[in-house]
């Protein structure tokens, strides 16, 4: 949309303010203080042990904009948005607004990253890096947890036995091919300190059996071999050119014969100001890492075919992250 005055400006600079509420909010657990019974400011600053005077205006300026509710001095959160925002509802999205926060922190600091060429690191949020690194881990399965089913089921290339799920301790992808495929298994291979989050989601899954959980970085070390699969979800755009080929040449190494790598992420076109969401995702890569951005599908094919990669085809095209790429090891 173009801009056309001062004022749609001005506009656009004012957007940080709701998710930096949101942020606060989730951030110090206050909407999980309002999930069961209305309170007055008071009971909620006590129990979250924060400033009467700074829990009251969030709170109003909370209701301002209809997240909350407010009636008889006592907040509430409205039925309809009760599962959003309750930690425990299979529907939350509390770990991406987290996140999400993270990210915004990050972002604040652009002007020393592009000065220097190098993430200006904002530091933990207020609940510490261990909670911070469980929250991305849970807002992956936030964003993927209503799409993974129907997208595998439409990209799923058949005759699978065993997929290898690089950094897919959310678990979501990995239950979406095993639901796809009844008789394949499944290895998930992450971080070390992210295993036991995947070893605690799938305790009680009835998949548990059908599943491997390996501990690695998938940056540099081997990876587990016996795949015809390989599914690289939201990850290329973490990675500077140089990871991505090496990523692809361990790949490589790993499948089957004529095994294939299925890569989940944005897709750039040549101009790189479309889509939009993968310009912006753009910045946050910057933002956050060394060497990372979004790719385009010529570049990805390149870095595919040099790593011994063939048959590399776009099989979904998306808007943000759900565009497809695969390609069969020669």
């Amino acid at each position: 949309m173009a801009i056309h005055d001062g004022e749609r400006i001005l506009e656009m600079m004012r957007a940080y303010q709701v998710p930096c509420m949101l942020a606060a909010a989730a951030d110090l657990d206050l909407f999980e203080k309002l999930v069961s019974v209305p309170r007055t400011a008071t009971d909620v600053a006590t129990a979250a042990g924060c400033d009467l005077r700074g829990v009251t205006i969030l709170l109003d300026a909370l209701a301002a904009v209809k997240i909350i509710v407010k009636k008889d001095n006592h907040y509430s959160i409205s039925p309809e948005l009760v599962p959003y925002l309750s930690e425990g509802s299979p529907q939350s999205v509390i770990a991406m607004v987290r996140h999400q926060a993270n990210c915004l922190r990050r972002w604040s600091r652009l002007p020393w990253t592009i000065q220097t060429g190098k993430p200006d690191g904002a530091g933990p949020s207020i609940r510490g890096i261990e909670e911070d690194a469980a929250s991305f881990i849970e807002a992956m399965n936030v964003v993927s947890r209503d799409v993974a089913d129907n997208l595998i089921k439409e990209i799923h290339p058949g005759n699978i036995r065993c997929i290898l799920d690089l950094g897919g301790a959310s678990g979501s992808w990995t239950l979406a091919w095993l639901k796809a495929e009844p008789t394949s298994r499944a290895i998930i291979f992450d971080l070390p300190h992210v295993i036991p989050m995947a070893h605690e989601r799938f305790a009680t899954s009835p998949f548990i059996a059908r599943v491997e959980l390996h501990a690695g970085d998938f940056n540099t070390d081997d990876l587990p071999k016996g795949a015809d699969l390989v599914w690289v979800s939201a990850i290329i755009h973490q990675n500077s050119p140089d990871q991505n080929r090496a990523l692809y040449r361990r790949v490589a190494t790993a499948l089957e014969h004529k095994g294939w790598i299925y890569i989940r992420d944005i897709i750039m076109e040549s101009s790189r100001t479309e889509p939009v969401a993968g310009a912006l995702f753009a910045v946050n890569m910057l933002s956050g890492t060394e060497g990372g951005k979004c790719y385009t599908l010529a570049e990805i094919k390149e870095d595919l075919q040099s790593a011994g990669f063939s048959d590399v085809e776009l099989v979904r095209r998306d808007e943000g992250m759900h565009s497809i790429v695969r390609a069969r090891v020669r």
